[in-house]
């Protein structure tokens, strides 16, 4: 009589354990992180706890969480973009400038610079994909071109380096309604860009959990050559994700106008690295192929943290940079070990 064949498990079927798990989520580094910083300013600042701070809190970090969800998208798909901080202000501008030189209804310059947005991350994604140079290369060259773009345009049309206001056109207030407004909810008032900012990063994490295209993002950001032999599409994934960029942008330009009717050409430039910085400190990875919406989202409320929290605290805001730059590298640090205890578990 022959022995019994040994009977071979399926690794697919073996059930992981609740610790296996959440030690492979990208945002832990990042929760414990916010936790932390919650708790520090929670003892040395005592307005940090009111409800009226936490809707600032919230909307410091939505205005960057905004841009932080596609951005940490397309770190996951392997690459970067040094133009999104100006792009938010090209979108303004070319909202604002097209509405008033056409007299036309505020809508249409919002549609407008929906389009020509887009443009500019297609623009972005065309010659990443057909040039083969480093997107660093491509998007540091948007940013420069952008840039000289915003001053030269809003001085050749306006005469100065702000826009003339379109406070009384038609159609300027249902748009603040949409992009700029607040609301009261349990006594705390919040901007409507909390809102958007939560909608994105569902949307996102949608995509990355639940879709093909999430799996092609980090099949392309994990080894592009690889995926394409599998028959990943990693030119209209890599363009898909710098269109998502640039949806975030315009989303956040009509903010920035609507909220103060005028833009001036010259802002936006540096804050590309905080949203790289909130997509880091939220679980991404520089190499690409792995990290999370949600983490991006957490990465947001640190930034919002702190920098209100330091006001609170009545420090001087000069030192808000050191402990930007001091959590980037603790939580690339920490992020690093989490991940190496995940693989060591499985």
């Amino acid at each position: 009589m022959s022995a019994a064949a040994p009977v071979r498990h399926d690794e697919r079927l073996v059930r992981t354990s609740p610790l296996r798990k959440l030690l492979g989520r990208p945002e832990l580094g990042s929760v414990v992180g916010a936790f932390a910083v919650f708790v520090f300013f929670a003892l040395v600042a005592d307005s940090f706890l009111q409800a009226s701070s936490l809707g600032t809190v919230l909307y410091a970090a939505s205005t960057i969480g905004i841009m932080a969800a596609p951005v940490a998208l397309l770190m996951i798909g392997g690459e970067f973009d040094l133009s999104a901080g100006v792009m938010v202000t090209s979108s303004a501008l070319v909202s604002s400038m097209f509405s008033y030189q056409m007299t036309a209804n505020v809508w249409v310059g919002v549609f407008v610079s929906l389009l020509v947005t887009l443009a500019f991350g297609a623009f972005n994604g065309f010659m990443l994909t057909r040039t083969k140079l480093p997107s660093f290369i491509i998007t540091l060259g948007t940013f420069l071109m952008l840039t000289g773009l915003n001053l030269g345009f809003t001085k050749l049309i306006s005469g100065t380096v702000s826009t003339k206001t379109i406070g009384d056109m038609e159609g300027f207030e249902s748009a603040r309604a949409l992009f700029a407004s607040q609301l009261t909810l349990g006594g705390v008032e919040l901007k409507v860009t909390i809102l958007w900012w939560a909608a994105l990063v569902a949307v996102a994490t949608w995509i990355l959990l639940r879709t093909r295209f999430g799996n092609w993002i980090f099949a392309v950001g994990g080894e592009a050559d690889a995926a394409r032999a599998v028959g990943v599409p990693v030119i209209r994934t890599k363009i898909g994700l710098y269109l998502g960029v640039a949806f975030a942008a315009w989303v956040s330009g009509q903010h920035l106008l609507f909220s103060y009717d005028v833009v001036q050409s010259g802002e936006g430039v540096g804050n590309e690295l905080t949203y790289i910085i909130a997509a880091v400190i939220g679980g991404c990875l520089i190499t690409g192929g792995y990290g999370s919406a949600i983490g991006s989202a957490v990465g947001a409320i640190i930034f919002g943290m702190t920098s209100k929290g330091i006001v609170y605290a009545e420090w001087n805001p000069d030192w808000f940079k050191f402990f930007l730059g001091a959590m980037l590298l603790l939580a690339t640090l920490l992020n690093a070990w989490v991940r190496k205890r995940a693989e060591a578990t499985t």
